[in-house]
C-alpha cells in the first residue's frame, strides 16, 4: 500500500513539474509600443490621439476622395489585415485603417469600455480628427459589426458598406478558435495574460482559414507579436465579456446605404448562412461567396475579394 502510494505521489509530481516547466517556457510577458512599432508600424503608420488613446493608424491614396474607405479588422487582428485591399484601392482611393481598441498598436481604452456603441464612437472620431465628413465602411467580423452599428447610428455620413463575414446576429459557431474559447473560459483566461504557445495562435489562424496551409509563419509571427502588445489580452478578455452578438440585430433591417456583402464559403465561426440572412434584411444588398475562403476572405485572397469591392465603389 505504502509503495503504491508513493508511486502515485512520484507521478503527481512528475507531472505538476512538467506542467510547470511548459508554462515557463510559454510564459510569453506584456511587451511595451515601443518595443513593437519598429517591425508593426513603419511608415505610413501613424499614431493619432483620440480622446486621449493614441490609435495605431495608415491613410493612405488621393486625399481629395469625397468618400474615403474606412476599413475596420475583426478580434485579435489588426490593420495589416487589409494590406492587399489598401494595396488594390488606394490608387484611386483614400484608404484609412487602424488598429481599433484593445488590438494591434493601439492597446487597451483608457477606460476598459469595449461596447459596440464605444466602437462606433471612436470610428466617427477617428474620422472627424482627419476631417472625413462621409465615408464607405468596410469591416470583417467584429469590424463588420462595428460597421454596420455606424450605418444605423450615422447614416448621414456612411456613403456605402462593406460587410466582410460580419458579426452581429447570434450565432451557433461550428467551430470557433482556441484562443477564443480560452479568452471566453473564466479562470482560465487569467493563465492567458501571461502564457501564450505561438503554436496557439497558428492553430487558431488555421481554424478561420479556408486553407489551413495558407497560415505561413510570417503571418503567425504578425498575430503573435500584437497579441502580446501591452494589455491586449485582458482587453481580448473584457471584450467579449462585454460584446455579444444579437444586441441589435433587430434593428439591420434599417439599414439603408448600399451595402455589399462577402462571405467565404468555408466560414465556421460565423457560417455563410448569416450572409445570407444580411442580404436578406438589408434591402437591395448585393452578396457574394467565395466557396473555398473561410472567415478572413479579405486576408486569405485579398485579388479575388477585392475585385467585388472595386465594382461596389464604381457604381454611382
Amino acid at each position: 500500500m505504502r509503495r503504491a502510494l508513493r508511486v502515485i505521489v512520484g507521478v503527481v509530481v512528475v507531472v505538476v513539474v512538467a506542467v510547470a516547466g511548459l508554462l515557463l517556457s510559454w510564459r510569453v510577458p506584456d511587451r511595451p509600443v515601443s518595443a513593437l512599432q519598429a517591425k508593426w508600424a513603419p511608415p505610413p503608420s501613424t499614431f493619432l490621439d483620440v480622446k486621449g488613446l493614441q490609435v495605431h493608424l495608415r491613410d493612405e491614396g488621393p486625399r481629395d476622395d469625397p468618400a474615403p474607405i474606412i476599413l475596420l479588422h475583426g478580434t485579435s487582428a489588426s490593420l495589416h489585415t487589409w494590406d492587399g485591399w489598401t494595396a488594390a484601392l488606394s490608387s484611386k482611393r483614400r484608404v484609412i485603417r487602424f488598429d481599433l481598441p484593445g488590438f494591434g498598436l493601439t492597446g487597451p481604452s483608457t477606460d476598459g469600455v469595449y461596447s459596440i456603441e464605444r466602437y462606433v464612437d471612436t470610428v466617427v472620431a477617428v474620422a472627424d480628427a482627419l476631417a472625413v465628413p462621409r465615408f464607405v465602411i468596410a469591416g470583417n467580423s467584429l469590424g463588420g459589426y462595428v460597421a454596420w452599428a455606424t450605418a444605423l447610428a450615422h447614416p448621414q455620413r456612411v456613403e456605402g458598406l462593406i460587410l466582410v463575414d460580419a458579426a452581429g446576429y447570434p450565432v451557433q459557431a461550428q467551430s470557433v478558435p482556441l484562443a477564443f474559447r480560452i479568452a471566453r473560459t473564466p479562470g482560465l483566461n487569467r493563465l492567458m495574460r501571461d502564457v501564450l504557445p505561438r503554436s496557439l495562435v497558428e492553430k487558431s489562424l488555421q481554424d478561420v482559414y479556408g486553407d489551413p496551409a495558407k497560415v505561413t509563419p510570417a503571418l503567425v509571427d504578425r498575430y503573435f507579436d500584437l497579441a502580446t502588445r501591452a494589455g491586449n489580452r485582458a482587453a481580448l478578455v473584457a471584450r467579449f465579456e462585454q460584446t455579444q452578438p444579437g444586441t441589435m440585430s433587430d434593428r439591420i433591417r434599417e439599414i439603408t446605404a448600399p451595402t455589399l456583402i462577402l462571405w467565404g464559403g468555408r466560414d465556421r465561426l460565423i457560417p455563410p448562412a448569416l450572409g445570407d440572412r444580411f442580404a436578406a434584411d438589408i434591402r437591395g444588398s448585393t452578396i457574394v461567396v467565395f466557396d473555398t475562403l473561410g472567415h478572413v476572405p479579405h486576408e486569405e485572397d485579398p485579388a479575388a475579394t477585392v475585385a467585388g469591392v472595386l465594382r461596389f465603389l464604381d457604381k454611382p
